[in-house]
């Protein structure tokens, strides 16, 4: 089942990366902002709670859909690159396992514990 899962995402990245190259903006906005969705990681410096809430706010796919489909049916390209790159950086943290956090701890994921203590 974990490769399957790891296939899915895979192909959810493609699509992202797909959705990404319609917007007609340069590759290296997408580069430069790939990894910009893990600022989110900042809520953590509150408490688990809070960081829960952002991180997982800015790694939901239905959230990235609902970002680029605005973007689309408004005309807003800026939009549009903002939920390939929120969708696109979703499923590839999902292929390093990283999924949607619980707010008791960051390491307590959708997908199973993370980290070094993990099993």
């Amino acid at each position: 089942m974990k490769i399957q899962l790891k296939l899915e995402y895979a192909a959810f990245l493609l699509l992202g990366i797909y959705a990404f190259a319609q917007t007609g903006y340069s590759w290296w906005w997408f580069a430069g902002l790939f990894l910009a969705p893990d600022i989110s990681m900042l809520g953590y410096t509150v408490n688990t709670k809070v960081g829960a809430f952002f991180y997982n706010l800015f790694h939901h796919f239905g959230v990235a859909v609902i970002v680029y489909l605005v973007g689309t049916a408004l005309s807003l390209p800026y939009l549009q690159v903002t939920g390939a790159i929120l969708f696109s950086h979703s499923a590839f943290d999902r292929i390093l396992g990283y999924g949607l956090k619980y707010p008791d701890s960051f390491q307590n994921t959708h997908l199973g514990k993370i980290g070094k203590k993990s099993g």
